[in-house]
């Protein structure tokens, strides 16, 4: 299992405005390190504390994704260091965001998770959910976020048409979203795609893949 072969492999793949997520979760420090000294420097990680314990051991030069169901409680711990997070898809989840960055005087980007799956199991904000929180005051208010682009997870599934179909969908919302500017609001990236569906993903527009197991292998 050559991780530094694997990662040239999907790299060569992937068009120029295409950024990779190195899907990290569950892996050892060493592998990360591999990857990393391969030339890789955006990881992504599902568990808060898991990616502050790996940040804490590793070089900071890395810019670190938070691409699971992101806990309100949890928010603090990242809020120093983290370079994106994917998952956002409630009001009181990016109040709580906000409050941290401005305790770090930061502002954090973030993406907002948009449902397209046909699993009940996935989450994510309904598109009139998504017009509603953007066009609301509270969310306006919000001066320590900022909303980069949207994120989404399509139908776990071997139908290739079905899972292209959803893309397209998130895509659809994507450019009516994005001459929409605010202060808090520059809808630049489509964060969708991971190891099995990321070329289908891709010929739909995405710009950020988040892939695992066909750089680490499995579990």
């Amino acid at each position: 299992m050559n991780i530094a072969e694997n990662l040239q492999n999907i790299k060569n793949t992937l068009p120029e405005h295409v950024h990779l997520v190195a899907v990290s979760k569950t892996k050892p420090i060493a592998d990360l390190l591999e990857a990393y000294n391969a030339g890789q420097r955006i990881f992504g990680e599902n568990k808060i504390q898991e990616m502050t314990e790996k940040w804490e051991q590793m070089p900071k030069d890395i810019q670190w994704h938070m691409i699971g169901h992101v806990q309100t409680n949890k928010v603090k711990y990242m809020a120093p260091y983290v370079s994106l997070i994917h998952g956002v898809d409630s009001l009181k989840l990016l109040v709580e965001i906000n409050r941290q960055a401005k305790k770090w005087r930061r502002v954090i980007p973030c993406l907002l998770q948009v449902y397209i799956a046909t699993e009940e199991s996935k989450f994510g904000l309904a598109h009139d959910e998504l017009l509603q929180l953007i066009h609301s005051e509270e969310f306006k208010a919000l001066e320590n976020i900022k909303i980069i682009g949207l994120m989404g997870m399509a139908s776990f599934t071997e139908d290739a048409d079905l899972i292209r179909k959803e893309f397209q969908s998130l895509k659809d919302i994507f450019d009516y979203l994005q001459p929409y500017q605010l202060p808090n609001c520059h809808f630049q990236q489509l964060s969708m795609g991971m190891s099995g569906d990321y070329k289908i993903a891709i010929e739909c527009g995405s710009t950020i893949v988040r892939i695992g197991s066909s750089i680490f292998g499995g579990r």
